[in-house]
Parts: structure tokens; C-alpha cells; sequence
């Protein structure tokens, strides 16, 4: 490195005001005074809390939300918020749910609302025999486990099941124990991490072995979140519709290069509500992918079925480990608002909708690709943005965007020409 380029051994970065750290950074990068504005201005994220939430804050990054309208689940009607970038995701949410509100809607379910913490042993001489060992102590776990959060038990949480695995690896057995621990209104990870952390000194005084990770697993199966809707045929545009998308949901289930952008799609508005209400998007999309893999290979997190009515059904059942206490969601002001908009009542509760809208998404997404493809609604509404990114102020950008759908090219060397056009008069 020669004395002119700038280093990134910032010493005691993290102690700076958030101010300073801007300033630093500006510095390294070269940054302008409207960049180093845009930084400092945190929008509806006070940047004090910013920047106890994260280390080293210099700014935030403010994603749009979105009121995905129609859903009726179990029998209530929802506004849904949803925090995303992606043209088109808001509306295939409400489009999916309008065509099935006059059927009832979504109906949701939950397995409960359990969360597993793994503890790992290795150098155990003994695997079958420590794996006993430890059974044998589930009294003596319990205690522990309970003992670690007392609030957790007075609301009804706490141990709940005992579960050890042997488990042979490339570094040889492994006894695994697995803490399944009713978390309730909370995502459950600073719970259960305790826990483990707890337990893991007793579990290798009890084995002779050594302990290692002590840790959740984001493969929430104990914590499931199921969903099915009822498409009427006349609504969905008739038996060529339905046969098209049985036969795409055939293919995912089929294909895992199908299946990923499938699931993917589910997602868009799985994560999108996650993210709105401040939950955790990389432990939920974790568990998601996780869990289609669970026979063996990737496959469709959804099931589309014919009913002897010849309407179409389909359901969906995911891992989902999101909660109301603890983190962004009780401290992010946006989120907040988010959980009132939704109106739930507790975790379970905001699991089941956002299982109905990743079902929701995926219908819209099927339907799409069945009949006129993937494209003309999504750059419809993704025209928009090309408008915005050729420099459309106002009005423009939704003239430029007509103009843009108008021509079937959506490309930002047409949107710059339309624009130029619009200006010259």
C-alpha cells in the first residue's frame, strides 16, 4: 500500500459520535458533502437508537412499505405491511387475495410455538452410552434450563422435551443434544442460547466429553406456520388457469433449479412482512430453504391441488420464527406501527399471516407464469423505477413509464430518449 491510498485501519472507529464516523468515512471514500448529508439523515430511525442496534452506524438504508390489501384470515380481514424494493410484490399479494375473498380466504394454523437449542459433545469414547447419560438427567435439565429465565416460565414458556442425537461425522461420533424450548411470544434465540450455554459445563461433567457449539437451530420444525386458500375457478379465470399452474407447481416440486426461484417467490412476501414488523429475515428465509430440503431434496414449500369442485386449492407449511418481544420489533418505531396496522395479538398470530401471504404470493407468481408470464406485470410496475433512474421528476415518471410499457422495452436508453422528448416539448 503507497502513501497516498487511504487505510482501513480506522483506530477506535467504534468509539467516534456517530458524526465523526461519517466524517471518517467521507474522508476515506471521498465522499461529497450531499453523500455525507444522506448518511447523516436517518429518516424515521432516530440515530441514536440506529446506532445501539448495530456497531459502527454511520447511516441507514430506508426500504418502501406497502399495504398489501384484501386478505381475509380466518375469517378477519387484514391490512398487511410489507417492507421491500421489488416492483410488483405488493400487488400479486393483493391480487391473490381479492380473487379468493369471496371464498372465504385464508385459513391458517401453528404447531406451536417451540424453539431448539443444539449443544454439541465430541471426544466422546462412548457416544451411546453419554447419549443415556445425558436422557437420564432430563429432571436435572429442565431446572437448568428454567432457572435461566424466569419471566419466560411466569408467562407460560420454558423446557418442554429432551432429544439427543449420535452423529456420525468426518471428525467421528458427535452426540448432539437438542433443548426444545417453548419461547411464546418471543422469536426465542437469546433464550435458548442461554440455555444451552447453561447447560453445555453439566452435560460434559455428565459424558466425560467435551462441549462445543451451543447454539439455536434456525430449522424452527417445532414452529410451524401452515396456510391454505380455495381459488374458485370462475375467479381464477377457468380449468386452462388452474391445469397451467398445477402443472408449474409440478414442476417445482420436481426441479430444485424450478424449485429455488419458486420458493424465492414465496418469499418475496414472506420476508417482506418480516422485515416490516422487525424480525429477523435471514433466520426465517434459513429455516424456509432448510425445511424443503427436509426429504432428502429441495422441492416446493407449497402443495396446489384440483378439488372434486373443480376449484383450486393450495397450502403451504414453513418453519416461522418470528416474534412480538425483544429487538428491532419492540424497538423499531416502523415496526411498531406495523404490528399495530396488523393488529396482532401475539406470535403465533403474525406467524399465520405471514404463512398466508407467502401462499398469496406464490398463487400470483403460478397464475403469472401460467398465462401471459412472468414479465408483463412485473415491468409494468418496474418501468417506473427505469423512469425514475432516467431522471423523471414528477409527472413524468409515469408518463415515461407508459411510454416504456406502450413500447414493450423497458430499458434505460428508451427511458432517457422518452424523457429527453418529453422535455423538448
Amino acid at each position: 500500500m503507497n502513501a497516498s491510498t487511504p487505510s482501513s485501519r480506522i483506530g477506535g472507529f467504534h468509539k467516534l459520535g456517530v458524526a465523526q464516523r461519517i466524517q471518517a468515512v467521507a474522508q476515506f471514500a471521498g465522499l461529497k458533502e450531499s453523500d455525507q448529508a444522506l448518511l447523516a439523515d436517518t429518516g424515521n430511525l432516530p440515530a441514536d437508537m440506529a446506532d445501539h442496534l448495530i456497531e459502527n452506524f454511520v447511516g441507514t438504508m430506508n426500504i418502501p412499505v406497502g399495504v398489501a390489501t384484501n386478505m381475509k384470515i380466518d375469517g378477519c380481514d387484514r391490512l398487511i405491511p410489507m417492507a421491500t424494493e421489488e416492483s410488483s410484490v405488493v400487488a400479486a399479494v393483493c391480487n391473490a387475495a381479492r380473487q379468493s375473498y369471496e371464498a372465504g380466504g385464508f385459513v391458517t394454523s401453528m404447531s406451536g410455538t417451540l424453539m431448539i437449542a443444539q449443544i454439541q459433545l465430541t471426544e466422546v469414547r462412548d457416544p451411546q452410552h453419554a447419549r443415556l447419560c445425558i436422557l437420564e438427567r432430563k429432571a436435572d435439565v429442565q431446572a437448568i434450563c428454567d432457572a435461566c429465565d424466569p419471566v419466560l416460565l411466569k408467562l407460560g414458556g420454558g423446557f418442554r422435551e429432551l432429544e439427543v442425537r449420535v452423529l456420525d461425522t468426518r471428525g467421528g461420533p458427535m452426540v448432539i443434544t437438542h433443548i426444545v424450548v417453548d419461547t411464546r411470544d418471543a422469536m426465542g434465540a437469546n433464550a435458548v442460547n442461554t440455555m444451552a450455554e447453561k447447560l453445555a459445563p453439566q452435560i460434559a461433567a455428565w459424558t466425560g466429553g467435551r462441549t462445543n457449539l451451543r447454539i439455536l437451530s434456525n430449522l424452527a420444525d417445532r414452529r410451524l406456520a401452515r396456510a391454505r386458500c380455495t381459488w374458485p375457478l370462475a375467479a381464477i379465470g377457468g380449468e386452462a388457469v388452474r391445469d397451467g399452474m398445477v402443472s408449474a407447481y409440478h414442476f417445482a416440486d420436481a426441479d430444485p433449479y424450478r424449485a429455488a426461484t419458486h420458493n424465492k417467490g414465496i418469499m418475496n412476501g414472506v420476508s417482506a412482512v418480516v422485515l416490516a414488523t422487525g424480525n429477523d429475515t435471514r433466520a426465517v428465509e434459513a429455516g424456509a430453504h432448510a425445511y424443503a430440503a427436509r426429504n432428502g431434496r429441495y422441492a416446493s414449500l407449497t402443495t396446489w391441488e384440483v378439488m372434486a369442485s373443480g376449484d383450486l386449492a393450495g397450502s403451504i407449511e414453513l418453519p416461522m420464527a418470528v416474534g412480538l418481544v425483544g429487538g428491532a420489533t419492540k424497538l423499531h418505531p416502523m415496526a411498531k406501527v406495523a404490528l399495530k396496522v396488523l393488529g396482532v395479538a401475539s406470535a403465533e398470530e403474525l406467524a399465520r399471516i405471514i404463512a398466508a401471504v407467502g401462499l398469496a404470493q406464490n398463487f400470483s407468481a403460478m397464475k403469472a407464469l401460467a398465462t401471459t408470464g412472468i414479465q408483463k406485470g412485473h415491468m409494468a410496475l418496474h418501468a417506473q423505477n427505469v423512469a425514475l433512474m432516467a431522471g423523471a421528476l414528477g409527472d413524468e415518471v409515469d408518463r415515461v413509464a407508459q411510454a416504456l410499457v406502450a413500447s414493450g422495452t423497458v430499458r434505460i436508453d428508451v427511458a432517457e430518449a422518452e424523457l429527453a422528448r418529453l422535455r423538448a416539448g
